[in-house]
Parts: C-alpha cells; structure tokens; sequence
C-alpha cells in the first residue's frame, strides 16, 4: 500500500521486470547491495545490514577520490519481499542520530506480472527534500535503479 506523497517527500516509481522476491533480496543481502546502490563511480566500501524491526544498518559509501560516507540508520518495518521502511534519525539499539536527514520506503507490489518499484524519500523539513533534490536525487537515485534492475536481471 503506497503512502500519499507528502510536500516533503521525493519519489521514484518504475515498472521492472523482476520478481518483488529478487529485488528485496537485492536490498536486503550486504554483497547484492554493493553491487548497485550508488551510481558508479561511486562504490560502498562496506553494508551492514541487520533487516528487522529495530535492527540497524551500517553502509559506507565511497566517493571516486575514496572518501568514506558512513551512513547509519535502523530499520522501522520490514515485510519481507513487500516492504522496507527505514530511517537516519536512529542508529541500532534506538540511538538517535546527531542530524536526522530521511526515512525511506521502499515498496515492491507486483502489477501486470511484473513488480512496481516505489522508493519514497521523507525528509525532517522542506529545506532537507530540497537540498536532497539539489544533490541530484532523482538522478542519482534513477541510475542506482539502473543498476538494482541490471543486477536483477542476472540474478
């Protein structure tokens, strides 16, 4: 079930030709995580992912110069092959972050015997979705879905 986008929400839905099981998994495994969730040349130097209600998530991503990102969250609803919700503002064991930025929907429902991809990205402020856009969201999110649908072709 979609949530209603929100002023302070940014979105990407696609139509892929992948099995909601494949592309969960692409979002839940460490080692098929790295392979696609930042465009190229960017690469994630490390994914720590502990998909629970409460677990946390520790993903590094690493620029072309190789500077580190560190990117730490917990995970706030998890329905296996269905739905992912997770968030920044907390860390595992429910420690709050020190700069809350987002939390994320990921969305896999089949339609038309394929799998409708949402990823809504809620943001604390309009200032945040707007800095987020500017940060090039929807490309840099659009060519990350490029690559989750290339790698789960060859799955």
């Amino acid at each position: 079930m979609s949530l209603q986008p929100h002023p302070q929400d940014l979105v990407l839905s696609r139509l892929i030709h992948a099995p909601a099981a494949t592309l969960y998994r692409c979002w839940t495994e460490p080692a098929l995580l790295t392979e696609w969730f930042v465009p190229k040349p960017w690469t994630i130097a490390s994914a720590q992912v502990d998909v629970r209600v409460g677990g946390g998530s520790q993903i590094v991503m690493r620029d072309p110069q190789g500077n580190e990102y560190p990117n730490a969250g917990v995970y706030l609803e998890v329905v296996p092959n269905r739905r992912l919700v997770f968030t920044d503002a907390y860390t595992a064991g429910w420690v709050p972050s020190a700069k809350p930025f987002m939390t994320a929907i990921i969305e896999f429902e089949p339609e038309a015997g394929l799998t409708r991809y949402t990823a809504t990205v809620r943001h604390w402020s309009e200032e945040t979705r707007k800095q987020h856009e500017a940060m090039g969201f929807h490309t840099g999110w659009g060519v990350a879905t490029d690559q989750l649908v290339a790698l789960a072709a060859s799955l």
